[in-house]
C-alpha cells in the first residue's frame, strides 16, 4: 500500500499525462507570469482563446479514483487506484476523443453524480460524458466519448462575454443542471438532460443601462469575478446565489431554484416553520403596532412560495421523517421576478494592505459549518455562515453572514431600500505583496508589483474538513483554517445566550480576543532568481475511500506536487486538529474533558502528590503537525530556460538564502526546546513511575499484613466484643425490672383509668364471654348473615325489574294510557320499598360502626 506523498510524488513525476500537448506552438516561457509575459495574462483578444481572460484555471479533477488532466484542448484520464493497488507501475493516460471541443480548456467541473464533466474556455462551454470504470484496460489509447456544446449562440459568437466560472447546482435533478457565469452579469441555468443550447433561467447581476443616462460608476462595478451557492438548513441561504463584482461588491438573489430540482422533503418543512415564526412574530409586532405593510406583503409572498412548495411533496410526507429527495419546480404563484439585493454593506469597512494599490476581487466562496457534537448541538452555529473574498494583491476578507438574505420580489407598491449587511471580521494577508517587495529590480524595469494584475486567487473548499479553505493563485498555495474562529463564536454565542445582561457580552470579548484565522503557506512557485512564477492551474483533494486523504496541486508548466494529510479524530474533545502554528498556545485536554471532583472527605493535604502535577502534558506546537501539512512550504519554481544553465547568485537569492536558513534554525531551535522538555518530561515520569512502584510495594505490604495476622486478630477481637455485648444484655434485662419496681412500685392514677378503659374497649368489641350478643364482633357477624340473606332477593328483584323494563321498552308503543299509569304507579311502590330496605341497612351499619359499599342506583334497573 503506497500511504504516503513521497509514493505520490514518484508516480506522478514525469507521468505522460502531464506532458504537454504536441502541435501548440507554444514556448514554455508563456506559461509563467513574468513582466514580459504579463499582457497575455491580462489583454482579451477575441480572436485568441488563450491564455486566460477571465483569470480563473481549473483543470485537473479527481473523479473517485480517476485524475482527469486537461492539456490545451485535450483531456486525459488515468488510474490512481491502479497504482495505490500495486496492480500496475506503467505509467499511462487515456485520451477522450471529443471533437465538439475546439478551444482551450481553461476550467473543469464534476457533476454531483460524477458522470458528466462540464469544460470551459475562455468563451465557449461544453459538457463531455466520463467513461465508465475500467477504461484503463481498454486497449486504444483514445476512448470515444459523448460531448456536446452549450449555449453555442451565447457563448460561441464573436461578441460573447468571457466566462468567469461554471458549475454545477447541488439540488439539479439528476445533476443534470449547469450554470454559466459570464462577465455581463448572466447567469444562465442549462439543463443538459433536456436542452443543452438554450438557458432554462437567466439571472441578471448587472442591471441594463438605459438610454440617454449616465452613471458615475467604475467599469469594475459591472463586471462580475464570480458567484457561489448559498448555505443553511432552515432558513433560504440554500435558495441563495451571492456574485462579487470586481470591485468586491456583493450581490445576491433570492429566491433561486433550479426549474428541474431535487430537494429535500426535510428542507421544505424546516423552511415552512421559518417562514411561519416571522410571521408569527410580525403579527405581534401588528399588535403592539411596530410593524410596516410592506414586510407583511413580503412574509406573505414568501408563505405563497413556501405553500407551493409543500403542495408538490408526495402525499404523506410528513415531518420529523427520514428525509428524501423530491422532484420539484420553481413556484409559478408570484409573477414577479426575484429582486436583486445589495450592494452589501460591509460593517466595518475593510483594511487594505500595506504596499498595496488594491486589486480586483477574484473569487467568492460561502461556507456553512456543522458542529462537531451533533445536531443537537448546533444552535449556535447552524445559521452563522461565513463568505471568504479573495482579490488579487492577495487579501482575503472575511465576511460573518450574521443577517441572512431572504426571499424577495420585485414590488413597485413595496419597494424597499434597506441593503444586507455583512459583518467583516478580519483581512488575511497572504503575504504575496511583501515577497513581491523584498525582491529588488532595475530602475529602468517595472516594478514586481504589477505581476499581481495576473494574479486570480481561487478558493477551493476542502470535501472532508468543512472548515478548511484551500486558496491557490499564481504564486503558490495556502490553507485558511476556520475551526478556531468558529469554536470560539460558538462558545461566545453559547454564553451570550444563556447568561445574564452584563456590561460587556461574551460575543463582543470574544471578537476582540479572537486570534482570527490559522493561514498557512504550503506551496511557492515564485522563483527570485528569474523573477517570474508558474501559476497554480489545478488543485484537488480526493473524496473517496480508496485514496490516501492528500491534496494534489498542478501548476502551469505541468509540473504536480501532492501533500499527504491527516484525517481529524471523530471525539468530540479532538480540538487539536488545527493547522500547527506557532503562536498558538497549545490545548489541554483539561479543559474540555475534566473529570468529576469529588469534595475531599477529610480536611488537610493529599495522602500522595504527583510530580507531574493535575495538568496533563502537552505536546509542544513545533511537534505537532495535525493536519500533515509541511511546516515550510515546499519550492515549486519554474523550469529554468536551458538545462544547462547555471545558477546565478544574486543579493535576492543569498537574502532569500538567509531567511529560508534563518527560519530552519529558529525551527531547530524550537525543536531542540522542544526535545528538551519532552525529555525532561520522560525522566520526570520515569521518577513518578519509580515513585508510584515504591509506593504500590508498601500497598502490597500493608494488604498483605492486613489480610494475614491483622486479619486474625481483628476477628478474635470482634469475638470478643460480641460475647460482652450478649453479658452487657442479659444484665440489662435483670436490672430493668428490678429499676422499674424500685421507682414506681404502685400504678397513677391515670395509668389505672387508662387500663380500666382499654378494659371495658375490650369487652365492648369482643364481649364479656363467648356468647355475649351485645359486642361489636357478634352484631357484626349478624349483620352480615343478614346482608347475605337479603343479596340474593335484591338481585332477584333486580333482574325482575330489568326483564320488566326490558318488556316494557318493547311493548311501549303499545300500551295505553292507562296501562302507563298503573305500571308507573307499581314501579313507584316496589322503588319505595326498596328505598326503605336500603336505609335501614345502612341505619344498622351506622349503629355497628361498619361501612357498606353503595347500593346501585335504582334509576339504571328502569333504563332500557
Amino acid at each position: 500500500m503506497h500511504d504516503t506523498d513521497d509514493d505520490w510524488d514518484a508516480f506522478l513525476k514525469d507521468h505522460p499525462i502531464f506532458s504537454p500537448t504536441s502541435g501548440t506552438g507554444r514556448d514554455q516561457v508563456e506559461l509563467e507570469l513574468s513582466l514580459s509575459s504579463l499582457p497575455k495574462f491580462t489583454d482579451l483578444d477575441l480572436a485568441n482563446d488563450a491564455p486566460t481572460p477571465s483569470g480563473r484555471r481549473q483543470v485537473m479533477v479527481i473523479k473517485d479514483t480517476d485524475l482527469v488532466v486537461a492539456a490545451g484542448s485535450e483531456i486525459r484520464m488515468t488510474s490512481l487506484n491502479d497504482f495505490k493497488l500495486g496492480h500496475t507501475t506503467r505509467k499511462s493516460y487515456k485520451i477522450l476523443h471529443t471533437p465538439n471541443i475546439q478551444f482551450e480548456i481553461h476550467q473543469m467541473a464534476l457533476n454531483p453524480n460524477g458522470k458528466l464533466l462540464a469544460v470551459a474556455g475562455a468563451f465557449q462551454v461544453a459538457v463531455v460524458v466520463l467513461p465508465r470504470a475500467g477504461f484503463t484496460r481498454l486497449v486504444p489509447t483514445t476512448v470515444d466519448c459523448k460531448s456536446l456544446q452549450v449555449g453555442q449562440f451565447y457563448h460561441a459568437a464573436d461578441t460573447s462575454p468571457p466566462v468567469v466560472k461554471i458549475d454545477w447546482h447541488p439540488w439539479g435533478d439528476g445533476g443534470s443542471t449547469l450554470l454559466v457565469m459570464t462577465t455581463d452579469g448572466k447567469l444562465r441555468e442549462y439543463d443538459i438532460s433536456e436542452d443543452a443550447q438554450e438557458p432554462q433561467q437567466v439571472l441578471s447581476f448587472v442591471p441594463e443601462k438605459k438610454r440617454n443616462t449616465f452613471l458615475a460608476e467604475d467599469a469594475s462595478e459591472r463586471e462580475v469575478a464570480s458567484f457561489t451557492f448559498g448555505k443553511g438548513r432552515a432558513d433560504w441561504g440554500p435558495l441563495s446565489i451571492y456574485a462579487v463584482m470586481k470591485s468586491g461588491d456583493i450581490y445576491a438573489i433570492c429566491p433561486y431554484m433550479p426549474i428541474n430540482a431535487a430537494i429535500p422533503s426535510s428542507y421544505v418543512h424546516a423552511l415552512e416553520c421559518f417562514v411561519a415564526a416571522k410571521q408569527e412574530f410580525l403579527s405581534d409586532s401588528q399588535r403592539k403596532g411596530s410593524s410596516s405593510s410592506s414586510l407583511s406583503a413580503l412574509y406573505d409572498y414568501q408563505h405563497k412560495y413556501v405553500a407551493a412548495l409543500i403542495k408538490q411533496l408526495p402525499p404523506g410526507t410528513v415531518f420529523p421523517a427520514i428525509p428524501r429527495l423530491v422532484s420539484m419546480h420553481p413556484p409559478n404563484t408570484i409573477k414577479n421576478p426575484p429582486l436583486r439585493q445589495g450592494p452589501f454593506l460591509l460593517q466595518p469597512s475593510p483594511r487594505s494592505l500595506v504596499d498595496s494599490e488594491g486589486g480586483d476581487a477574484t473569487d467568492i466562496v460561502y461556507l456553512a459549518f456543522s458542529h462537531e457534537r451533533g445536531e443537537e448541538s448546533e444552535g449556535e452555529t447552524e445559521r452563522l455562515g461565513v463568505m471568504l473574498v479573495a482579490f488579487q494583491d492577495g487579501k482575503v476578507d472575511v465576511y460573518l453572514d450574521v443577517e441572512k438574505v431572504e426571499a424577495r420580489w420585485e414590488h413597485k407598491q413595496h419597494p424597499t431600500g434597506e441593503l444586507p449587511m455583512l459583518a467583516v471580521y478580519e483581512t488575511i494577508d497572504l503575504g504575496i505583496v511583501s515577497n513581491l517587495l523584498k525582491v529588488t529590480t532595475q530602475k529602468s524595469s517595472s516594478s514586481l508589483l504589477e505581476l499581481l494584475r495576473g494574479n486570480h486567487p481561487v478558493f477551493l473548499p476542502d470535501p472532508i474538513q468543512d472548515d478548511i479553505v484551500y486558496v491557490y493563485h499564481a504564486f503558490g498555495v495556502h490553507a485558511l483554517q476556520l475551526g478556531r474562529l468558529l469554536r470560539n463564536l460558538a462558545a461566545a454565542l453559547r454564553e451570550n445566550t444563556d447568561g445574564e445582561e452584563q456590561i460587556e457580552s461574551p460575543l463582543d470579548v470574544a471578537l476582540q480576543d479572537s486570534r482570527g484565522t490559522n493561514v498557512q503557506p504550503i506551496l511557492t512557485t515564485f522563483s527570485i532568481e528569474r523573477k517570474c512564477s508558474s501559476p497554480i492551474v489545478g488543485l484537488s483533494v480526493p473524496n473517496d475511500v480508496h485514496l490516501t486523504y492528500s491534496i494534489f496541486v498542478l501548476t502551469s508548466a505541468m509540473r504536480s506536487s501532492v501533500f499527504s494529510l491527516n484525517l481529524r479524530s471523530d471525539s468530540p474533545y479532538s480540538s487539536t486538529s488545527e493547522l500547527p502554528s506557532s503562536e498558538e498556545p497549545s490545548f489541554s485536554l483539561s479543559h474540555s474533558h475534566s473529570p468529576s471532583k469529588s469534595p475531599p472527605a477529610t480536611a488537610g493535604p493529599p495522602a500522595y502528590v504527583s510530580l507531574l502535577g493535575t495538568e496533563p502534558f502537552t505536546p509542544p506546537p513545533v511537534l505537532n503537525r495535525a493536519s500533515g501539512l509541511p511546516s515550510n512550504p515546499r519550492l515549486s519554481l519554474p523550469p529554468a530556460p536551458s538545462p544547462k544553465g547555471d545558477f546565478q547568485l544574486t543579493p535576492d537569492t543569498l537574502r532569500y538564502l538567509g531567511t529560508t536558513v534563518e527560519r530552519f534554525m529558529g525551527q531547530i531551535h524550537e525543536v531542540q526546546l522542544a526535545h528538551r522538555a519532552a525529555q525532561a518530561r520522560s525522566e520526570l515520569q520515569h521518577q513518578e513511575f519509580a515513585r508510584q512502584r515504591e509506593k504500590c510495594r508498601e500497598m502490597l505490604e500493608s494488604i498483605a499484613q492486613l489480610t494475614g495476622t491483622r486479619q486474625a486478630q481483628t476477628r478474635e477481637r470482634v469475638e470478643r466484643l460480641q460475647e460482652g455485648q450478649q453479658a452487657l444484655a442479659a444484665r440489662l434485662e435483670r436490672i430493668m425490672p428490678a429499676l422499674m419496681a424500685k421507682a414506681s412500685p404502685e400504678l397513677s392514677e391515670h395509668e389505672t383509668r387508662w387500663f380500666e378503659e382499654l378494659r371495658r374497649m375490650r369487652e365492648e368489641v369482643v364481649g364479656a364471654g363467648k356468647y355475649d350478643e351485645r359486642s361489636l364482633v357478634a352484631r357484626a357477624k349478624l349483620l352480615r348473615r343478614e346482608t347475605d340473606r337479603l343479596l340474593p332477593s335484591l338481585k332477584e328483584m333486580k333482574e325482575k325489574e330489568l326483564a320488566r323494563s326490558k318488556r316494557l321498552s318493547e311493548r311501549v308503543e303499545s300500551l295505553g294510557v292507562s296501562q302507563a299509569f298503573e305500571l308507573g304507579k307499581r314501579s313507584n311502590e316496589e322503588r319505595a320499598k326498596i328505598s326503605k330496605l336500603q336505609n335501614q341497612a345502612l341505619k344498622l351499619a351506622a349503629r355497628l360502626d361498619m361501612s357498606l359499599g353503595r347500593p346501585p342506583e335504582l334509576g339504571q334497573s328502569s333504563k332500557p
